[in-house]
């Protein structure tokens, strides 16, 4: 059985399309149906939901852009607040991929697979005690995101919290204070960003040109045990 919220949540945390924003009633009343979240962040993402649902579509795409890929501190790539740049992200890449697979489940996107949209769409198909555990595991990453969110006054920030609600689990004070002491980059600043963010091309996965189901199909077949993962790149 699929785990309805967590992949709800991953469609509201990915890259903004017209399917998505039609999706979004669907979304917002699986959300608000799980006794898990707190009726605060429930309401919060049901607000966020709606907004998406009603916005102008060029719109949420610059903002999905301005806070996710082009502020390095605010990235949905897990491992870039794990290990940077350093040769072990290559290898916790390599091993989340071999996980995956034996899950059944190939990305057919673009993203890199430590990208949380790919990672929650893997745990919505796990068991929950898996899904807890690797949520919890996380954990100080989430909530550094859900407060730099915050600061930036961003309705993505109830996504974050719900994420924590479903690890059952508190982060680590330190680790998020770590996390948080290091500056916010400036979307804005677009020559420092791209001498950042340059470097060399990785492919991960199939063809980032597979195809997937429309948004609705997925919510569709969200309670059947092998659903296809979100592409964002359709």
């Amino acid at each position: 059985m699929m785990d309805r919220t967590l992949k709800a949540l991953s469609l509201i945390l990915s890259y903004p399309s017209r399917d998505l924003q039609r999706a979004m009633p669907e979304i917002g009343a699986v959300i608000g149906g799980d006794p898990r979240i707190a009726p605060d962040t429930q309401a919060a993402l049901q607000d966020l939901s709606a907004e998406f649902a009603r916005g102008d579509l060029y719109d949420l795409q610059e903002s999905y852009v301005m806070l996710f890929d082009r502020s390095r501190t605010l990235s949905l790539n897990l491992f870039e607040h794990v290990h940077g740049e350093s040769r072990d992200r290559g290898g916790a890449m390599v091993s989340l991929i071999e996980t995956y697979r034996e899950g059944g489940f190939e990305p057919a996107t673009t993203e890199l697979p430590d990208h949380l949209p790919v990672l929650l769409e893997f745990l919505s198909t796990r068991p929950n005690a898996e899904g807890r555990e690797i949520l919890a595991d996380a954990a100080h990453i989430l909530q550094a995101l859900g407060a730099r969110l915050d600061r930036r006054e961003s309705g993505y920030a109830a996504a974050f919290n719900a994420l924590l609600q479903l690890s059952g689990s508190g982060a680590d004070a330190e680790a998020v204070a770590e996390m948080l002491a290091q500056p916010d980059d400036d979307p804005t600043d677009f020559a420092a960003l791209d001498a950042v963010w340059e470097e060399t091309e990785v492919t991960f996965g199939p063809d980032p040109n597979a195809g997937c189901p429309q948004v609705r199909d997925m919510l569709v077949a969200m309670d059947k045990p092998a659903p296809k993962p979100w592409n964002r790149s359709a």
